[in-house]
């Protein structure tokens, strides 16, 4: 096994490395004192935004007559669409930074501190951390997507997701449709904010692959019997699990999409498995995608462990055969309580950990930590195929 290194300290300044406090609408929330340096006070922005994004909509539903009632099919209080994308989502969105910011940064650190990367590795590890903030920093990527949802997102939620029937946003007028007052908002100004918050995480899940892409063309010091299997990289699968409220956020909106459809077209819950299928599969790859540029790097440790550590226990079962089995041993060394023993088992067991390392850094339990914020909010939808009513009758039925 290697010899342990002492945590070799960052360059200045990059120890402050984060996917979230950076980038010009950081900035520009600094300048309002909405956030803190490191996000305090976030709750400015965790009630403010959804106020300007679900207040207005509120306000002028109620003006017009269409926020309860029977004017329209879909009145406003009863769209859960709108309210899971604005009162669920994006408080989730703005949350989850204060969480990636806190639970990646030690992570990042570990590639250090742990001997990972070693000094002479050290300068390109800081690279692959400068490239990451310039990319975050990026005027011209923030300014893109501002461009894109406030130019053209409407466009993308109107042929994807509207309900395509008179509602508190839309009124039927002939062939064709009119926008409301609050549709004119809800199109021009909430579903905007909503498709930048959720864009820009997208982006951020690019800057981590990107960055661990790099990291993992690094001459890293991995051991293939590090006891986590994973030549020592299995710190990373607590990184997946920063991202929780992010895949939550995304989900409760779908379910709610889901549920406006069931409810108000008649639509049933089994036609939409391909979408729902899609979605965790999609969730998984951009969480846990990253985590897989590592794998050449542990399945070339994994053969070269099998062929170091093979040749060692070759050499010394054969030493040991000669010794115990051959007659090598002197007559006056027991037996029992040899050392000799301990160390064949000691060998054993390093070679079965070399044999069962994977070939990425995580495992079911970080695939599960994906998958149930994922699937969670989705759960409550079964409730349309079968009623809580009956489900519950079944269930006293098998218990009592």
């Amino acid at each position: 096994m290697g010899r342990m290194h002492e945590p070799t300290p960052f360059l200045s300044g990059q120890e402050d490395f984060s996917l979230v406090l950076g980038g010009p609408l950081y900035q520009l929330w600094r300048r309002l004192h909405a956030v803190g340096p490191a996000l305090e006070f976030l709750a400015r922005l965790v009630i403010g935004i959804p106020l300007v994004a679900w207040l207005p909509l509120l306000v002028l539903t109620a003006y017009e007559g269409v926020a309860i009632g029977h004017a329209v099919r879909v009145p406003f209080l009863y769209d859960l669409g709108a309210h899971a994308r604005f009162l669920i989502a994006i408080p989730l969105f703005l949350v989850a930074e204060v969480v990636v910011h806190r639970r990646m940064r030690p992570v990042v650190r570990h590639f250090v501190d742990s001997g990972i990367v070693t000094p002479e590795v050290l300068p390109g590890f800081q690279t692959a951390i400068a490239r990451a903030l310039r990319l975050r920093n990026s005027l011209a990527v923030e300014l893109t997507l501002v461009v894109l949802v406030f130019g053209f997102g409407w466009i993308l939620w109107k042929e994807g997701i509207s309900l395509g029937t008179s509602t508190w946003y839309t009124i039927s007028a002939g062939a064709g449709q009119r926008l409301t007052l609050a549709g004119q908002w809800y199109t021009h100004v909430s579903i905007p904010i909503f498709q930048f918050l959720f864009l820009r995480w997208y982006f951020r899940f690019c800057i981590w692959f990107l960055f661990l892409w790099r990291v993992s063309r690094l001459d890293l010091r991995l051991t293939p019997t590090h006891p986590d299997r994973a030549g020592g990289l299995g710190f990373l699968a607590g990184g997946p699990i920063a991202f929780a409220l992010v895949i939550l956020a995304q989900s409760a909106v779908l379910s709610a999409i889901i549920a406006n459809r069931i409810l108000f077209q008649g639509a049933i819950l089994i036609s939409f498995k391909n979408e729902i299928a899609a979605f965790v599969i999609i969730q998984l790859a951009l969480i846990l995608g990253p985590l897989c540029v590592f794998a050449p790097t542990l399945l070339a440790l994994k053969r070269q462990g099998r062929r170091e550590y093979g040749a060692l226990a070759a050499r010394y079962t054969r030493e040991f055969h000669e010794k115990w089995i051959g007659g090598g041993a002197s007559a006056n060394e027991p037996l029992v309580g040899s050392g000799d023993i301990q160390s064949l088992a000691d060998l054993a067991n390093s070679y079965e950990v070399v044999k069962g390392m994977r070939a990425v850094p995580f495992g079911l339990d970080t695939l599960l930590q994906v998958a149930v914020p994922a699937v969670a909010p989705l759960l409550p939808l079964a409730l349309t195929v079968v009623p809580a009513e009956e489900i519950l009758k079944k269930l006293l039925g098998m218990l009592l």
